[in-house]
């Protein structure tokens, strides 16, 4: 941060986020890449304050390069079919070799502590164990997997326990069978059954691959359940970012709330995900997350957030908590995963067939999405549906905001009769009336 207001800013901004997360279960799955590339380290820290701020982590690792690592060094080729590994007795050999690496090297991770980095008093305590049950995949297209497994039940009992005590859950890449066979699984699979038995919030994907693009090249940012079927129907995505879509579409149609795809090239990309309002990834939930919406007596308190700035700066008139309360019916918000980022309130004049748009307010960190633009339109449409031919504003400071989107500058006469009463001759502010 470059100024402590800055900072205080920041803070502030990221304060909804904490409140919402506290307590919730987030289940973080990696791929075998990241810890290739040096990464880890910074994923434990990342992952470290997460915990610090009482979210319950669990976290899910993948293992595949390391596991072609091992093969290569035994002179074994590795053997696919569909993109699953066909996990011989050598495979395997690898795979548990590879798997007891790893958790070793993220067990080191979390036990950083030195001074000035963001391990420093950190007494993270992670704990790895046989909670995944599996079964083999058996034969696939006439092709026997082998010891290629899939999981058949997550011990979540056992889970919520460890996690009720403020530690950190490891699972690894590896089930075990009643008759006390280890199979081989994908991450992805481990990790979307765990969210789902333990009934997560959130299942993010730490991944290797770039941030997923439509096909005319924009960034995909958000997508419900069904749109993110029909990009896995239309088939532009890599092969590896289809694989963690269908599998975050599972998730959210068995009951995980949100499902994200972040790639690991960003430094602190899963804390940018997390507490920034587009994040750095793709988000998919079972629902659209963004409302837009009239306001609920719930809802005061996220409006005075956003008005209090501007009230301070002579941009609004100041309204009193009580005031808004008494007239939460007029209000409208739109509402980005449970937090408040723009709102507006509608005073009709019937007689008149016209309405006052008062208290336009967008959050500063979004104003450049069209957040403003939507709940004009939502305003517009409020006001036609109650039988009202003209929308008006009165403003100190945005009059070409709403010159540009077909409001025309007007006199106070143009006012209802009641309105005019009313005028703050102090404030002076300009007129701007739309027809509807």
């Amino acid at each position: 941060m470059e100024t402590p207001t800055q900072f205080v800013q920041w803070l502030r901004s990221v304060a909804p986020y904490i409140h919402a997360f506290r307590g919730k279960t987030f289940v973080v799955a990696f791929p075998g890449e990241l810890v290739a590339a040096g990464a880890l380290s910074v994923l434990a820290q990342d992952l470290s304050l997460l915990v610090a701020l009482g979210i319950r982590v669990v976290i899910v690792y993948g293992s595949r390069p390391q596991v072609a690592e091992q093969l290569a060094l035994r002179n074994v080729e590795g053997r696919f079919h569909n993109g699953l590994r066909i996990t011989d007795t050598a495979a395997l050999e690898c795979a548990k070799e590879a798997a007891g690496e790893l958790r070793l090297d993220i067990e080191a991770a979390f036990s950083q502590g030195l001074p000035n980095t963001p391990m420093a008093h950190a007494s993270i305590r992670i704990i790895s164990g046989n909670f995944v049950t599996a079964r083999p995949l058996g034969v696939i297209d006439g092709v026997d997997l082998e010891l290629t497994g899939i999981t058949r039940k997550v011990d979540a009992e056992r889970i919520h326990a460890i996690l009720g005590t403020d530690s950190l859950v490891l699972l690894s890449p590896l089930g075990f069978s009643p008759t006390g066979e280890a199979f081989n699984l994908t991450m992805e699979d481990v990790a979307v059954s765990a969210a789902i038995a333990l009934h997560a919030d959130k299942i993010i994907f730490i991944t290797e691959t770039a941030m997923m693009l439509d096909e005319g090249g924009a960034e995909i940012r958000e997508l419900s359940s069904h749109q993110a079927e029909a990009v896995l129907e239309a088939a532009f995505l890599a092969t590896d970012s289809s694989f963690y879509l269908q599998h975050a579409i599972k998730a959210c149609n068995s009951g995980v709330s949100r499902a994200h795809i972040v790639p690991f090239e960003m430094d602190g990309s899963a804390l940018l995900e997390l507490f920034t309002h587009d994040g750095v990834g793709t988000m998919i939930s079972y629902e659209n997350l963004e409302s837009l919406r009239k306001a609920t007596i719930e809802d005061v308190g996220g409006i005075i957030k956003l008005i209090e700035p501007l009230e301070a700066d002579g941009t609004l008139v100041k309204r009193g908590r009580e005031l808004i309360e008494r007239e939460i019916d007029q209000f409208s918000v739109i509402e980005h995963d449970g937090v408040i980022f723009g709102c507006a309130a509608l005073y009709p004049f019937p007689e008149e067939k016209m309405a006052e748009m008062a208290c336009l307010t967008v959050n500063p960190e979004v104003q450049t999405q069209g957040d403003g633009e939507r709940i004009l339109r939502h305003m517009e449409n409020r006001a036609r549906a109650a039988g009202l031919k003209q929308l008006f504003v009165l403003t100190t400071r945005t009059s070409h905001w709403f010159q540009k989107r077909g409001f025309k500058p007007a006199t106070i006469d143009a006012l209802p009769k009641d309105r005019q009463r009313m005028y703050n001759w102090q404030r002076k502010s300009q007129v701007l009336v739309k027809s509807l």
